[in-house]
């Protein structure tokens, strides 16, 4: 897939709203990096780079929550039709780095039992991909 080695979402620049999705890539994973808050008026920049590796070619993704300050329902349903596209093409998203209030969230909806959920981003790098 066509998926920049580091860089932020294409469109978007550093420090130009109030959240960000930074994509990289940890030899055959996907990182997404996410910072600040999500919500309904700032989910479709990780819809996108959700979409890039979720769709025919789904790969492992994981997704970095530990500079998330916040994440509403809207951000929670498009990490989870996420999920389900890609397990559907053979992938799948992980969640790592949850921190309060967010880990809150996930588990008071109990998203967080349909996720692979790790402490933070080098123990999801350390994890080989789940069968």
């Amino acid at each position: 897939m066509g998926v920049p080695d580091t860089g932020m979402s294409p469109g978007r620049e550093p420090g130009d709203g109030r959240f960000d999705v930074r994509e990289s890539r940890v030899g055959d994973v996907a990182v997404l990096t996410l910072s600040g808050e999500l919500d309904h008026d700032t989910a479709e920049p990780l819809r996108e780079a959700l979409a890039r590796h979720t769709g025919p070619e789904a790969e492992r993704v994981v997704v970095d929550l530990s500079g998330l300050t916040f994440c509403d329902s809207t951000g929670l349903n498009v990490l989870l039709h996420a999920r389900l596209a890609a397990h559907d093409a053979g992938g799948g998203v992980e969640l790592a780095g949850l921190r309060p209030p967010v880990a809150r969230m996930f588990e008071i909806t109990g998203a967080h039992t349909v996720f692979r959920v790790h402490a933070g981003l080098d123990e999801a790098l350390a994890r080989e991909r789940p069968a």
